[in-house]
């Protein structure tokens, strides 16, 4: 072959390679689940602010002037390390976090203009400041009671801060719990004080076991008390019942024996006894 042909065969190769290579410089992929962030390196606002474009899809873009930063759109979770905050009453408690949030695709363009930074920088930077200081404002206006009986309403509350702050800059909280640990000597003091709950709860039942097992004891008193006197109520009629009939049976006897064995007569002739002695 020509080396002439072959110089100019390899020269196109080369060209269609840098070619190449400056498309996939030029071309990004921004999908559904991300936000493309398009902005010139060296280029301003009249105010200062870095001039961006939100992009998605096949995006191209001269990658001499113009860069193209993605961030996520769905749901990010963020596990805080344990923190410590101060009741009205000088109380420390321990708090545990867990955030779940989300970019406001709406806001990516000023989020990335105020922080450029990725998402986790940001997490641990600027959110979690806004997580410390709504868990530390809020636990201000509580005593440790009245946080340890109101949890769920101090939970509220830090959330509701946590909407507004974080909700400004660009960020939606979809979820978020704690953990929430009081001091030793309120853990022990609470411990104690549902401890007696338990006793007098234990020694209150007992009391009413034992008043119910005195019902139940006269109950069965009565019952027996009632059964005897039935009983004796029976026992004392038969007697009587029994009495009558001796008495008349040891009337007749004592008649028979005084008898002479002779009838009594009446004027008309012949003999009347005076008892039925068939009975």
């Amino acid at each position: 072959m020509n080396p002439l042909v072959i110089k100019r065969i390899c020269t196109a190769i080369a060209c269609l390679f840098v070619l190449l290579l400056f498309f996939l410089n030029c071309c990004t992929i921004v999908d559904n689940s991300e936000v493309g962030i398009k902005f010139k390196k060296f280029s301003v606002s009249d105010q200062g602010k870095l001039v961006t474009t939100p992009v998605t899809g096949f995006t191209f873009y001269n990658p001499i002037t113009t860069s193209v930063y993605k961030y996520p759109v769905f749901i990010q979770r963020v596990d805080y390390d344990p923190f410590n905050v101060t009741t009205r009453d000088a109380a420390v408690f321990t708090m545990d976090p867990v955030l779940a949030y989300q970019l406001n695709r709406d806001k990516a363009s000023d989020v990335f203009s105020k922080y450029r930074r990725p998402l986790k920088d940001i997490e641990y930077g600027y959110m979690r400041t806004c997580v410390y200081d709504a868990y530390r404002i809020t636990a201000n206006n509580y005593t440790s009671d009245e946080l340890m009986a109101s949890r769920a309403k101090f939970e509220f509350e830090v959330r509701c801060m946590l909407d507004k702050s974080l909700g400004d800059e660009g960020f939606i909280v979809t979820e978020f719990t704690s953990q929430i640990t009081p001091p030793e000597s309120l853990s022990a003091a609470i411990e104690a004080k549902n401890q007696a709950i338990q006793e007098s709860l234990k020694a209150e039942n007992l009391v009413k076991q034992a008043e119910a097992n005195a019902k139940i004891a006269i109950a069965q008193a009565e019952g027996e008390a009632k059964a005897l006197k039935i009983k004796a109520d029976g026992e004392a009629y038969y007697n009587r019942t029994v009495a009558a009939s001796l008495n008349e049976l040891l009337v007749k006897q004592d008649a028979i024996e005084k008898w002479n064995g002779q009838l009594p007569t009446y004027s008309g002739g012949g003999a009347l006894p005076f008892i039925d002695i068939s009975k």
